[in-house]
């Protein structure tokens, strides 16, 4: 059943991220042309992340509202007024606006398919299906600014690539309406028993347990953070690590080729086989959690990261500084790709099976959080001391989440996952 709708569950999560992916690289140049200096280029183009960082909670509200299909379709719908805003913007703050705005809808439609795939996927198989969505963002992210490049060295103006997006964006809307539905098609799965891991049965509020079982009760997004804290606050923060060291990596490999001295073209070369290599192992790391458990995946990824950042950090002074580089380069991509797909297994893990999508939300919410400060964090320390002692410290952070999943992962997800 899952197979027959793959298109379906894929499809506009895949369209979505290639039409993205073309237009990311050029929020900075437009920014620029629009008076902006290296320095508030960046900041607009974080605009895209705050968006998305700030849209996981209402996602999460509309989606356990209003379902997965009503979610997306409006969400492609408001990316479209987004877009239309980044052609006619005159001003930094408007486009800035418009940027933030297809940020904001972008959670839609990530959230939208980990919480269908948190209540309709086997339990065997999920941490494949979920690296497999994971992949879809990844290929759309590779795929989009080659597309976007051919755009630009056809028709000259970046125009082209908002429009290719819009394109992507009404082709979205066509197939999640007109579709269909995979809700209604595939059959959620029975919720866990007593004792398989949901986060409610590990959550420790202190309060004895009286009276009879309590029936399902639609719970709001806050109540839900609320009632989930312990999970959050313990596990959450180690997958917000995660995102933090992944998030870190993208930043950090380009500025070390610059305090090199390293040409563009070199830079641009380690970082693509950085890429390639990580998204080469998207689907290995799904086959990994299934069969071995989700801490065989995230262990390693963090090991490998932190170690990465840490021995990349004492290189800088080196007479052979640049094959270093591209050498732990390529180990921040095993790490990386190995990583795929599990923020989003440990996500569905934990979720309550009853309503997951306000849960996601807020798991979300912790996870992009992770990702948005490492740059500033790598940003900040680089600026007080060093470059060396900033990639340090996103080593020392990846030790921290990896102790963290040790200590967590057995606690609130069984060995059966």
């Amino acid at each position: 059943m899952l197979v027959r709708f793959a298109p379906m569950i894929y499809g506009p999560t895949l369209l979505f991220a290639v039409g993205e992916g073309a237009v990311i690289p050029l929020i900075p140049v437009i920014a620029n042309r629009l008076g902006a200096d290296v320095a508030v280029a960046a900041l607009v183009a974080a605009a895209l992340v705050v968006g998305q960082l700030c849209g996981n909670i209402p996602a999460g509200w509309a989606v356990a509202r209003f379902g997965e299909r009503v979610t997306m379709g409006v969400a492609g719908i408001v990316v479209l007024g987004g877009l239309t805003g980044i052609v006619l913007a005159q001003s930094l703050v408007f486009f800035a606006a418009a940027v933030f705005l297809i940020g904001f809808c972008a959670a839609s439609f990530a959230l939208a398919r980990h919480s269908f795939m948190t209540t309709r996927v086997p339990l065997a198989f999920r941490a494949r299906a979920l690296s497999l969505l994971g992949g879809t963002f990844r290929l759309g992210m590779f795929v989009g600014p080659f597309i976007s490049a051919a755009l630009l060295g056809l028709f000259g103006d970046e125009t082209a690539s908002i429009v290719f997006f819009a394109v992507c964006q009404v082709a979205t809307i066509l197939l999640v309406f007109l579709g269909p539905d995979p809700e209604k098609a595939v059959p959620v799965g029975a919720p866990p028993r007593r004792g398989d891991g949901d986060s409610r049965e590990a959550e420790d509020t202190g309060e004895a347990v009286t009276g009879a079982i309590p029936t399902v009760e639609r719970a709001g997004v806050f109540r839900t953070m609320w009632r989930f804290r312990g999970v959050l606050a313990r596990l959450g923060l180690a997958a917000a690590s995660l995102s933090a060291v992944r998030s870190a990596r993208q930043v950090v490999l380009p500025l070390w080729g610059v305090s090199l001295g390293l040409d563009a073209g070199t830079i641009a070369v380690v970082v693509g086989v950085s890429g390639a290599i990580d998204f080469a192992l998207f689907y290995a790391s799904g086959q990994v959690m299934d069969r071995f458990g989700r801490l065989w995946a995230a262990l390693p990824a963090m090991v490998l990261m932190g170690s990465g950042f840490l021995a990349l950090s004492f290189t800088h002074e080196l007479g052979s500084a640049a094959m270093w580089y591209a050498m732990f380069a390529a180990v921040l991509g095993v790490g990386n790709g190995l990583s795929s797909g599990i923020l989003l297994t440990l996500g569905a893990d934990i979720a309550p099976p009853d309503e997951p999508a306000a849960f996601l939300g807020s798991w979300r919410t912790l996870t992009d959080a992770g990702g948005a400060i490492a740059p500033l964090i790598v940003s900040a320390l680089t600026a007080v001391a060093s470059l060396s002692i900033g990639v340090g410290a996103m080593g020392v952070i990846a030790v921290l989440g990896a102790a963290g999943f040790i200590r967590w992962v057995p606690r609130y997800v069984p060995r059966a996952r």
